[in-house]
């Protein structure tokens, strides 16, 4: 979960008349359920850029509304709870696919002192982009539900424009505002269209692997058994009829091996010989090619 930079203004989350008792330094009265969090918790960066944090997470689970929209067409809606939160970001699972850099939108019942900006409003609603996914360890063979644990830092009250334009747009946090306490976003550089090649060579082998569509509900409603044109451990090129649009995720099976990794599809194109295809980027987990090359 991302917190400010050292040196920036956090969110004023002291403007409140300290309870009878209680001297003026308090970091957070106590509220029923949420426990006060503890007073110097700043951590400094090092030269590997490790995290900073201006206040320790909170362990609060809170109900949170999270909605999505993957592509123009295609958004879902999904009821979670936190695992714990500060004023700049928070953790939460999914059973929906999502990936580092997508834009969140999340309606939560936050603690006042704890919110950057709509204090008097009962829920808070706030952008927040994607900084960490991970799965649970078991998720693979078997075609198990999906659970991802997420990790994201809060944006703000509005998209940026490009957002607007094409949902699908990755974002990574780059500096704090002045101005309302939010991170700042920059977009990341987008595959290209022309396959979403990876950093690795792609080998040209075909093999046998189920494609699975998710719907907005998390379920698999298409699948179809195929074959890969090409793969690396980050991604690949598969030949399918099923129609899927650039942003939407995707599972792909090994047939043999039972292995499944979640996938974004980055491009769909047909080739020369007239076969649709669809260009995958890994996001889960690495492809392993091990004895197989």
């Amino acid at each position: 979960m991302a917190t400010p930079a050292e040196g920036s203004n956090p969110c004023k989350i002291n403007d409140f008349a300290p309870p009878e008792g209680r001297h003026e330094g308090s970091a957070v009265r106590h509220i029923p359920g949420l426990a006060p969090a503890r007073k110097s918790a700043r951590k400094v960066t090092d030269n590997e850029g490790k995290s900073k944090r201006l206040r320790e997470r909170i362990k609060l689970a809170l109900p949170v509304r999270v909605h999505c929209r993957e592509t123009a067409e295609h958004e879902w809606d999904e009821v979670s709870r936190l695992v714990d939160v500060t004023p700049f970001g928070a953790r939460f699972a999914l059973t929906h696919p999502t990936e580092r850099g997508r834009l969140l939108h999340l309606t939560l019942p936050m603690p006042r002192q704890l919110r950057c900006f709509d204090h008097i409003e009962d829920q808070y609603r706030v952008w927040a982009v994607v900084c960490r996914v991970s799965t649970a360890p078991e998720f693979g063979a078997g075609g198990g539900d999906i659970r991802f644990e997420v990790g994201v830092a809060f944006t703000g009250k509005r998209p940026p424009a490009s957002y607007a334009k094409d949902p699908s747009t990755l974002y990574e946090v780059e500096t704090v505002s002045a101005e309302d306490n939010m991170w700042r976003l920059r977009e990341m550089e987008r595959p290209t269209a022309a396959g979403a090649r990876s950093e690795q060579t792609r080998l040209q082998m075909a093999l046998s692997v189920r494609l699975e569509v998710f719907d907005f509900e998390g379920r698999v409603t298409a699948s179809e058994q195929t074959v890969t044109e090409n793969i690396s451990p980050r991604g690949a090129a598969v030949w399918t009829t099923l129609k899927v649009e650039r942003g939407r995720f995707v599972r792909l099976t090994s047939v043999e091996t039972g292995l499944a990794v979640v996938a974004a599809v980055r491009a769909s194109r047909t080739g020369a010989d007239g076969i649709p295809r669809l260009h995958l980027e890994f996001i889960d987990r690495r492809w392993p090619l091990e004895g197989i090359e």
